[in-house]
């Protein structure tokens, strides 16, 4: 790895990445074709944390934070930071006054491999950060890693600049590439789902309007009354 500060990689769309934010990680998973998704691990730090931005990417040794502070500076309004350890670590990298120093740059977020600490200050000052664990061990600054450079994080490679979803599901990414296509099918996936809830209410169901009922006998499902069922054993 080269131990490098990338200073001006392209970035998707500070705006597309919100209306991405808003849309919510499981409907541009399920839009994109159920791709992207970090895995159940990462968490929010507190309940109803939510966020799309572009990524700042940074790679950490385990226990060592000196790179988080680095990427600090690389970081633009509408950025999240997204940090990935050369080896696993549940360390607490990222606390509060991170998240000062982040919001006075404007970053909507950040997503750590690692752990985070301070939850209870995360939770009243409102910024969010998803992570693999809680904990209140501490870090060092000592050595080099990287910022904007390509990481893999959650079994997802994330390229600087592309799009970072967060909510209570977890997190997602959009490679900046994707997002004209993400914005259209999520889009068309939220107006789908807007039709189903609107049938639901009138007491549709799900067997009829996903044409399920046919299916049916086809994976061998009998309906029988109760006494059938019983003498049937």
């Amino acid at each position: 790895m080269r131990t490098v500060v990338v200073t001006d990689p392209p970035r998707a769309d500070i705006e597309s990445a919100q209306t991405l934010g808003e849309y919510g990680v499981a409907t541009v998973h399920e839009a994109l074709g159920r791709v992207g998704y970090l895995g159940p691990e990462f968490r929010p730090a507190w309940p109803g944390a939510k966020m799309g931005g572009t990524a700042v990417t940074v790679v950490c040794w385990p226990g060592d934070n000196l790179m988080i502070h680095v990427a600090v500076e690389q970081c633009r309004p509408g950025d999240v930071l997204v940090v990935a350890t050369n080896s696993p670590s549940t360390d607490g990298l990222f606390g509060e006054l991170f998240a000062g120093a982040l919001r006075h740059r404007g970053v909507r977020g950040a997503v750590l491999a690692s752990g985070v600490r301070d939850v209870a200050d995360l939770r009243e000052m409102g910024f969010p950060v998803w992570s693999r664990a809680i904990s209140a061990q501490g870090s060092v600054k000592a050595t080099a890693g990287a910022v904007n450079v390509p990481i893999v994080i959650g079994g997802q490679t994330i390229h600087p600049g592309d799009v970072v979803l967060g909510d209570d599901d977890g997190v997602t990414l959009v490679p900046r590439a994707d997002v004209p296509r993400a914005l259209t099918a999520a889009k068309a996936r939220l107006d789908k789902e807007a039709a189903t809830r609107a049938a639901f209410a009138e007491g549709e169901l799900g067997l009829d309007r996903y044409g399920l009922r046919n299916r049916l006998p086809e994976l061998g499902i009998e309906y029988v009354s109760y006494e059938e069922y019983v003498k049937g054993d």
